[in-house]
This record gives C-alpha cells, structure tokens and sequence, in this order.
C-alpha cells in the first residue's frame, strides 16, 4: 500500500491576522471534508507577538514596547504564552480526531505529530528529543506557569536540544479536528522578547531572562552549520513525511478560498475585540 497523501502549502511571509485565519479556514475545511489532512509552513510579515488564547493581553503586553519594535500583535486561536515570531519557520498540522494514527489525549498526539518535528532536527544533525516532566514541581509548572513567555519551559513531548527547548506548539480541537501550530527557532532575540512582556520590577524582568537562556535556545546557537529559512523548509517537510510516514502533496489556495480567508482576518483576527478579549 502506498502512503497516504496529505496536503502541503507553503505560504511564505503573511500578515499575522492572515496567518492565523488561514490556519482556521484549513481546520473549518477540513471538518467539512472539503479538503486532505494538510501541513502548512510559513513566516511573518510584519515579526509578530502572538499571545495564546487563555493570555490576559493588557496585563501581561508591553504595547509602547511591541510598537516600538514595529511588531505585528495577534492572540492566537490556540493555548500557550508569548512567542516573538521572527526569526524561525512556524508549522501548522491540521488533521482529523478521528484520523486512525490519531490518539485521543492532547498529550499523545503532541507526541505523535512531534515526530515529524523530531525527525527534521535529526536532518539538520541535531540531537534532539522529547521533554517529558518529570518531577511533581515540573507538572505543576506546566498547569500555573510562572511566565508569559512560550519557550520559558517546554511541555509534554516538545522538542529538546541539549537539554533546552528549541520548538514550542500549542494545539487546539474544535468542530473534530486537531489544529497543532509551532516555531521552530532559527535565531533568537532575547532581549527584544524580554522587553515585550510586564513585570513586577527590573529585577525580576533580569532574573528570568537568565533563567531563560538556560531553557530555551535557537538551532543557529547549538548548528554546526547556520541553517536557514529554507534549509529548515527542507529538513522539516522531510522530517513530516518521515516522522508521520506520509506523502506532502502541494495544494494551492483557489481564489474563492483566499478572499475567504481575507474575510475571516479582516473580521476577526485583525479586531480589538479578539485581540484584546481578556
């Protein structure tokens, strides 16, 4: 039997509020059955702060600092913290629950669709591995997390270098199917990502970017050889078809589809009432 095809699109560098429809127009398609099991990679254009869905945006976001750093701002559809998105390929899975390969617990199929991730640090030559918490202080980490920042502590079965973090995801179900969408860091600015958040005071701002720098690191620190924006589209398209044992096919956005997309951007991800929710 040959293996099953899914569908790939590779949407180069898009607006935030695009970025983020698009990923929701492919998971409202697929539970229509108007489409394959699809994986996406794509940039952003402006480098945007996303904050996850549950995040408190006016309590936790330094706005005077994003805009002075001509950010893009989104809250995305999914769970999580902050992630600057700048330097690095951002991945999209988008696939049914009730998908044979599919397990039914969030965990597991963090697990599963991490493979692929998994196998594209391995074609790049990099060790990596999947972070399982282990001690009781670790999980209770993960449930009230100390910071408003994504790649501060990795979570269940994110992908580990060295001991450090290098891609964080979140995931979201709704109407059957399994949105998964994560960085894969190529370069990190760490002070440009510590200036973007609030904090009690200086001090505390100081000592969690220490903290930081020794969980959290880009693949061009710990690379051999510097890996770029399309060396990664490479290694990770791989690394889906290897890890998920599965054919990419290209797949192309009709006309109708985009215009539905611009639609679904413009009315909700661009507006303050979703940005600025909570």
């Amino acid at each position: 039997m040959g293996k099953e095809v899914w569908n790939f699109i590779d949407s180069g560098f898009c607006s935030p509020y695009f970025n983020m429809a698009l990923d929701e127009a492919l998971l409202d398609w697929h539970s229509e059955g108007k489409i394959a099991p699809t994986i996406r990679f794509y940039g952003w254009n402006p480098a945007t702060l996303s904050i996850g869905y549950f995040q408190k945006a006016e309590k936790e976001i330094d706005f005077e600092a994003v805009k002075n750093h001509q950010l893009g701002f989104v809250r995305r559809p999914t769970g999580g913290r902050g992630v600057l998105h700048e330097h690095e390929l951002t991945y999209s899975v988008i696939v049914s629950e009730e998908h044979p390969d599919m397990p039914k617990t969030v965990t597991e199929a963090y697990r599963v669709i991490s493979e692929g991730i998994l196998k594209g640090f391995q074609s790049l030559g990099l060790e990596a591995y999947f972070a399982v918490p282990r001690t009781e202080e670790e999980r209770n980490g993960l449930k009230n997390p100390r910071s408003s920042v994504c790649f501060d502590a990795p979570s269940w079965y994110e992908l580990v270098v060295e001991g450090r973090k290098v891609a964080g995801s979140a995931q979201t179900r709704q109407k059957g199917v399994i949105l998964q969408h994560g960085s894969i860091l190529l370069d990190l600015d760490e002070d440009k990502l510590f200036s973007l958040f609030k904090y009690p005071n200086e001090r505390v701002k100081e000592r969690m970017k220490r903290s930081f720098k020794n969980k959290a690191v880009a693949i061009n620190e710990i690379s051999p050889q510097k890996v770029t924006y399309e060396d990664a589209k490479i290694a990770f398209k791989q690394g889906f078809q290897e890890g998920l044992n599965i054919e990419l096919r290209p797949y192309e956005l009709s006309e109708m589809q985009v215009a539905y997309v611009n639609e679904l951007a413009k009315n909700r991800y661009q507006s303050d009432e979703w940005n600025f929710k909570r």
